[in-house]
């Protein structure tokens, strides 16, 4: 026989980036739970939404499966005399697993006769192991900053405010962070705020419809991209879907209610990268193109977490965020022309790129030396080499403006701008903007000669330089993205069809640092063997 069990962890409202691995902890740490526990189940689903976490089981066993254990002990031959009569090996035996001589069993073991003691055990029942169970899964799942509010001893990505934990009809009243777990839920915090009471989990999922909560994470995505596209078809155009923002908006709320706003189109003088970094990263809307092709309208989509009657509150809200933003942009615009790119590179001396390392302005200065050195060494043309040492001579520039000290974001592709205002050659522009690529996996590469070469001495210069002060990849632990680096200079050379050896290029940027010939020696060996995993990982997504 078997029942389903329903968890849910009602919270305080829970940032979206932390929601994926929830879910993913949730379900693992649940499974290895009941698998630890000899409980048989044959599915576990996992949701989550702002302000819950919920552990759905079907057909959870109604007890622990018994267990026949049989342990084998010395050959019957030591255990018992000829006459049959038990020695001190065999009373021994029986004695420290807790049965009688006359329980032992005799079974044949590769053609010896042993004796074993079987211990039989009966399995306890679900209903009086899930109170032991279930706080054990809530504080196994960790958070990137997770908070206490009542005792230090428990934590969590936010403060818990209710727990409904039921086993079919029977509630599982366990503790856990001041709470007692019961049948109580709550439904949309403006909508439905509740509280309901649960009689069963297949009536929580029709409470939680009938309380305007889309638990199902993944119903809640696919009913976002529908009504962005029908947002969006209605002013004329089609979304740009950035995926990355689907699934954050999708943790943002927990009944989607696409809504249309628009804003004034002097604003689309602005470069459009500069309109669609404010709209999806300062304020999470979808902007609008022109139906086939790549140009902005003056409209964008933002989810809300309200209900449709609400929409024409919620428009004006957020046109009004927006245009105030956009000002600030245009006039971020309009100050950072008033001089070239060129001026602004005196400014990089104030900012630090890292402080073992130096200022932004060091960086640049060493970028520029290595990328000159690679011009040198791939034997281009003179006009070429002076196109790489423009490139490397402004890359940086653009961190100094206010454009790119308000939106981080934007940085290449500003200083590509700033360049053209400043009458700078296209080619070096170009240059500019590509040495930030790639930006992340499956980004674009470079395709000028000078994008490429000032593109590896940065990634380059940076990898260097943290690993001679031993910032160094462990694990998870990232904080320079080195990996990222690596497999983007690894891409642009192989892509780039670029020949270059490897060990001569990272002595060379360990050169720029002074480093003593013995820790260079070691810091060459180190770096270079970096690299094979990174090669490894590019020639396997080619399906080399």
């Amino acid at each position: 026989m078997t029942r389903e069990l329903l968890l849910e962890i009602g919270t305080e409202e829970i940032p979206s980036r932390f929601l994926p691995s929830a879910l993913k902890q949730l379900s693992t740490v649940g499974g290895e739970a009941f698998q630890d526990a000899r409980l048989e189940y044959q599915k576990i689903t996992v949701f989550a939404t702002p302000r819950r976490l919920v552990l759905y089981v079907e057909g959870l066993a109604k007890k622990q499966a018994d267990i026949r254990e049989k342990i084998k002990g010395p050959a019957r031959c030591i255990a018992f005399t000829e006459t049959g009569e038990a020695t001190k090996a065999g009373k021994g035996f029986a004695r420290s697993q807790g049965v009688s001589i006359q329980e032992l069993e005799i079974d044949t073991l590769n053609g010896t006769e042993y004796v074993f003691a079987v211990k039989e055990t009966r399995g306890e029942l679900t209903l009086n192991l899930l109170p032991q169970i279930l706080p054990r899964v809530i504080s196994k799942l960790s958070f990137p900053k997770p908070m206490y509010w009542e005792s230090r001893e428990i934590r969590f990505a936010r403060p818990i405010r209710w727990l409904l934990a039921l086993y079919g009809e029977e509630m599982i009243p366990f503790q856990f962070a001041g709470l007692t777990a019961g049948r109580e839920t709550r439904g949309h915090r403006f909508l439905a705020p509740g509280p309901f009471t649960v009689k069963d989990p297949a009536h929580y999922f029709q409470l939680m419809k009938e309380s305007n909560v889309i638990l199902d994470q993944e119903k809640r995505q696919a009913l976002i991209r529908q009504q962005v596209d029908d947002a969006a078809n209605k002013c004329g155009g089609r979304p740009l879907i950035d995926e990355d923002l689907l699934e954050e908006v999708n943790y943002l709320v927990e009944k989607p209610q696409a809504v249309i706003g628009s804003f004034s189109t002097d604003y689309l003088s602005l470069p459009q990268e500069v309109l669609i970094t404010t709209m999806k990263v300062n304020q999470r809307y979808f902007p609008v193109l022109a139906r086939g092709q790549e140009e902005l309208l003056p409209y964008f989509i933002v989810i809300s977490n309200t209900s449709a009657e609400n929409a024409i509150n919620v428009q004006r809200g957020n046109e009004k965020v927006l245009r105030a933003r956009l000002s600030d942009a245009r006039f971020f615009f309009e100050e950072d022309q008033r001089q070239p790119l060129e001026s602004y590179r005196e400014r990089l001396k104030g900012i630090i790129f890292q402080e073992e390392l130096g200022s932004i302005y060091d960086k640049q200065q060493r970028i520029k030396s290595l990328a000159v050195h690679l011009a040198h060494q791939l034997s281009l043309e003179s006009n070429e080499i002076k196109k790489v040492e423009r490139v490397a001579d402004l890359c940086k520039a653009d961190l100094a403006t206010n454009m790119v000290s308000e939106f981080p974001e934007l940085q290449g592709i500003m200083g590509r701008e700033y360049a053209l205002l400043s009458a700078e050659d296209k080619e070096v522009a170009m240059g500019i903007y590509e040495h930030c690529l790639p930006r992340f996996a499956d980004d674009n590469l470079p395709k000028t000669v000078p994008g490429m070469l000032v593109s590896i001495a940065d990634k380059l210069d940076t990898i260097a330089g943290c690993f001679k002060i031993g910032i160094e990849p462990t694990g998870s632990q990232d904080p320079y993205a080195l990996r990222r680096q690596a497999l983007g200079i690894t891409a642009i050379l192989v892509e780039g069809r670029i020949n270059l050896e490897l060990e001569p290029l990272v002595r060379k940027a360990l050169n720029q640092f002074n480093t003593e010939q013995n820790v260079k020696d070691k810091l060459v060996e180190k770096i270079t063997a970096f690299f094979p995993q990174r090669i490894r990982f590019l020639l396997g997504k080619k399906g080399s």
